[in-house]
């Protein structure tokens, strides 16, 4: 067995260890499925153009290919993303989750920073803006060493935490970010979009903002299927309480689930609809589903952005 180097090993974040693994896994199944065309490596050497430096060539590739390649280095940055967290309470649902599973908070994180372990492979800057009902967290986008320990840092703060009241601005929080961005960039949303469901559109018109400030936008609806879109629970009573408005109800589940179910299969056609005449390429994100679901359509984006 192989030594373990105990300060190699204590450099990396609890998150950043198991975001690596998450990619690792990621990019094996990519390799041995219809998808194996994809390269998470492309950004990390570019053709060389004759008559500059070879100080940066990569020998060794050359001799591989025979082919001349240049290392690609931090400074020659070709996309810039934005990972967009919403950290309201509704977020924190469910409060209690089994050994293995997640909350939506939590899946969010784990699979921003899995993007963000795609992003340093290629070479690309992120940035991190989290909001409630305002904007708690915005750092610049950048893609050095130091930049990436702040952003697991900020990340980090969230994880693991119980509801604290906080509620949704989508709406306003994301005008407000259309504005702060200042150059062209990728916008990786992670939100279950609980905001006011009356005021639906006038939140796409907030993402709107962002596609006319010639940004290209992902948003990834986080949600539990299971309960909040099947409404599957036990034929019994319950006690529901809104994680961000604190107002109970008690009911049994079975009188209100065919009236709930509609509701939420009609709202989840209308997003779709809206996100297609936005041009904006929306992902259901169920958090007991894995993050293949999130990397590939990322991915994706990406490769076609490049």
């Amino acid at each position: 067995m192989a030594n373990i180097n105990r300060k190699e090993l204590q450099a990396y974040s609890h998150l950043e260890l198991l975001a690596r693994q998450v990619v690792e896994g990621f990019i094996t199944g990519l390799h041995k499925s219809p998808f194996h065309g994809f390269s998470v490596e492309f950004a990390e050497h570019r053709l060389y153009n004759s008559g500059e430096s070879t100080r940066h060539m990569d020998w060794k590739l050359y001799a591989k290919t025979d082919k001349l390649f240049v290392k690609r280095y931090e400074e020659e940055t070709n996309l810039r993303c934005r990972i967009v967290l919403d950290v309201s309470s509704s977020m924190f649902y469910p409060e209690k989750v089994e050994k293995g599973k997640f909350n939506k908070m939590d899946f969010s994180i784990y699979a921003a920073a899995a993007i963000i372990e795609l992003l340093k492979k290629q070479r690309d800057a992120y940035g991190l803006t989290t909001f409630s009902d305002e904007i708690e967290t915005h750092t610049e986008a950048k893609s050095n060493f130091a930049h990436q320990r702040l952003i697991y840092a900020e990340l980090e703060k969230h994880l693991s935490k119980t509801a604290q009241g906080k509620k949704t601005a989508a709406r306003m929080s994301l005008h407000h970010i259309a504005e702060m961005i200042h150059k062209r960039s990728l916008v990786v949303i992670f939100s279950d979009m609980m905001d006011n469901v009356a005021d639906d559109d006038n939140l796409f018109d907030s993402i709107q903002h962002l596609i006319h400030n010639k940004h290209e936008v992902i948003l990834f609806h986080v949600l539990d299927e299971k309960h909040e879109i099947d409404f599957e629970f036990e034929n019994r009573p319950y006690r529901f309480i809104g994680l961000e408005s604190g107002e109970e109800m008690k009911l049994n589940p079975n009188e209100v689930k065919e009236a709930y179910v509609a509701e939420m299969k009609r709202r989840q056609k209308e997003f779709k609809i809206k996100c297609g005449q936005y041009r904006i390429d929306y992902v259901e994100a169920d958090i007991n589903k894995g993050f293949h679901q999130i990397l590939l359509p990322f991915l994706s984006k990406r490769k076609k952005m490049n």
